[in-house]
C-alpha cells in the first residue's frame, strides 16, 4: 500500500513539474518572440543611418563610421540591465579596443535630457565607467532600429550590415558580442 502512494505521489510530482517546465519554456518563447517583433533592425540589414549629438558636444554620424567596425549600443540611466551591462565595458570594451582606429563603440542614450545623461555620465565616472555617448532625447535613432527593450546592441560591419543584434544583458552573449568585434577587427 506505501508503495503504491509513493508511486502516486512521485507520479503526481513529475507531472508537476513537467507542466511547470513546459509552461517556462512556453513563457521563455513568447518572451523571446515579443523581444524578436519590437525589432526593426534584424541581423543581416543594413544599419539606417542617423546622426547623434554626444554629450561633449561633437555628432556622431554613422555613415561616416563606413568602413569600420561599430558596436551600437541603446541605453538609458534608469536602466538596470544597462547599467550592469555598462560596469563591463571599461574593461572589455574600452581598454581591449584602445588604440584600434578601426572600431567605433557609440552608446546612445534613449529618451532622455542631455541633464540626466550628464549627471549619470559623471556619477559613474567615479566608478571608472568614463566613455563618450550619445542622446537621443526624443528617441527618432532609437525608433529607426526597434520598438521597444533596452539595454541593445547592434554590431555593424565595415560595410555597414547589421552582423549581430542583441537585446537585454546577458554576460555570455556579451562576451561573445566581444569576440566577434575581434574577429571583425582581424
Amino acid at each position: 500500500m506505501k508503495t503504491n502512494a509513493f508511486f502516486s505521489l512521485w507520479t503526481t510530482l513529475m507531472l508537476l513539474l513537467s507542466a511547470m517546465s513546459l509552461h517556462a519554456q512556453n513563457s521563455e518563447t513568447t518572451a523571446s518572440a515579443e523581444m524578436e517583433a519590437a525589432s526593426i533592425v534584424k541581423v543581416g540589414d543594413v544599419a539606417p543611418d542617423f546622426t547623434v549629438q554626444m554629450l561633449d558636444g561633437s555628432s556622431f554620424k554613422l555613415s561616416e563610421a563606413k568602413g569600420k567596425v561599430v558596436l551600437l549600443n541603446f541605453w538609458a540611466t534608469w536602466c538596470g540591465p544597462c547599467m550592469m551591462e555598462f560596469q563591463e565595458i571599461p574593461e572589455k570594451i574600452i581598454k581591449r579596443f584602445e588604440g584600434e582606429t578601426d572600431f567605433v563603440f557609440i552608446p546612445v542614450s534613449r529618451e532622455e535630457t542631455f541633464e540626466t545623461v550628464q549627471k549619470k555620465m559623471q556619477q559613474l565616472k567615479g566608478s571608472g565607467i568614463d566613455f563618450p555617448v550619445g542622446l537621443d532625447p526624443k528617441r527618432k535613432v532609437y525608433d529607426l532600429y526597434a520598438k521597444s527593450y533596452i539595454p541593445r546592441n547592434y554590431l555593424i560591419d565595415r560595410d555597414g550590415k547589421v552582423v549581430a543584434a542583441t537585446i537585454g544583458f546577458n554576460k555570455t552573449e556579451f562576451d561573445e558580442t566581444i569576440e566577434k568585434i575581434a574577429g571583425l577587427l582581424k
